[in-house]
């Protein structure tokens, strides 16, 4: 289903530095997905500078593991689900909406891929792909939380869009939403999601004028003691104490700053592309 034929397992369990065991437990997919999030690059790039974002394995390969580049929710998936069936997981993908900054009565398309994990008699929702992201899989039932990262995570059945119940996701903030010092981070159903669904939102996300990742490029990195994020020229650190940063980067210092606060390399062709990009926004 997932290409995992085509996957160099163990040259993707090399670059996330894993060397745990590979039978397909709880205590795998834990260090796994922590392993993936801390290590595996996050951006929209591609989105940005070509409109285009390939989601086959051999591409994923060499984009995030042999180049060092990073991508979205639908390549990190992709790329953990192929790792995933090959090590012999049962899951699910599904498809979720992004609620931070929107209405819940206007809902936004379903374009954030995750995995529903089968293990030891429970399904455990795992989100690789949200950039800053749960380092640990959230059990799927009403009222579980992640406390394992810097930031905690709360999963509820609530309505989530207009009548129509199903799961959201969490995370600390003030929202009309979710209960009081919670607000709700991204909602979802269990409706099954193939690579072919995956490919269509991702077409939409990759290409067209209406994508926030086309209009201008995104970058984060999660560690276990900050959160830093790239908005177009605007560079935000945050810490788990709740302390802010934020400063605004010229054009031609970008390709640095992603190499040496995000890990994410860029060649010379490609940073100098970014840069007349960038300098087109801010002209």
């Amino acid at each position: 289903m997932w290409n995992s034929e085509e996957l160099d397992l163990d040259a993707y369990l090399a670059h996330l530095r894993y060397e745990g065991g590979r039978a397909p437990t709880l205590e795998t997919l834990r260090a796994l997905q922590r392993a993936h999030v801390l290590t595996v690059r996050w951006d929209t790039l591609d989105s940005f500078l070509y409109r285009e974002v390939r989601l086959d394995v051999p591409s994923l390969q060499d984009k995030l593991i042999r180049r060092g580049r990073g991508g979205y929710c639908f390549e990190h998936v992709a790329l953990f689900a192929a790792a995933l069936e090959k090590l012999g997981f049962h899951f699910t993908a599904v498809s979720g909406r992004v609620q931070l900054g929107a209405d819940s009565r206007r809902p936004r398309p379903a374009t954030h891929a995750m995995l529903l994990v089968e293990l030891e008699g429970a399904r455990w929702l795992s989100d690789v792909g949200f950039g800053a992201s749960p380092l640990e899989p959230i059990e799927l039932v009403d009222g579980a939380r992640s406390d394992a990262g810097p930031w905690p995570y709360l999963l509820r059945w609530q309505e989530i869009t207009q009548r129509s119940p199903g799961w959201a996701v969490h995370q600390l903030g003030e929202g009309t939403d979710g209960p009081d010092g919670w607000q709700v981070r991204q909602v979802f159903t269990e409706n099954p999601q193939y690579p072919i669904d995956f490919a269509v939102g991702n077409h939409f996300v990759a290409s067209n004028d209406r994508s926030p990742f086309v209009i201008r490029p995104f970058v984060q990195r999660l560690r276990t003691d900050r959160h830093d994020s790239l908005d177009a020229l605007a560079w935000t650190t945050e810490y788990p104490d709740g302390v802010l940063k934020k400063e605004t980067v010229p054009p031609h210092e970008v390709p640095e700053l992603l190499e040496e606060v995000f890990g994410i390399r860029t060649d010379p062709k490609e940073a100098d592309l970014l840069v007349r990009r960038l300098k087109d926004l801010t002209d």
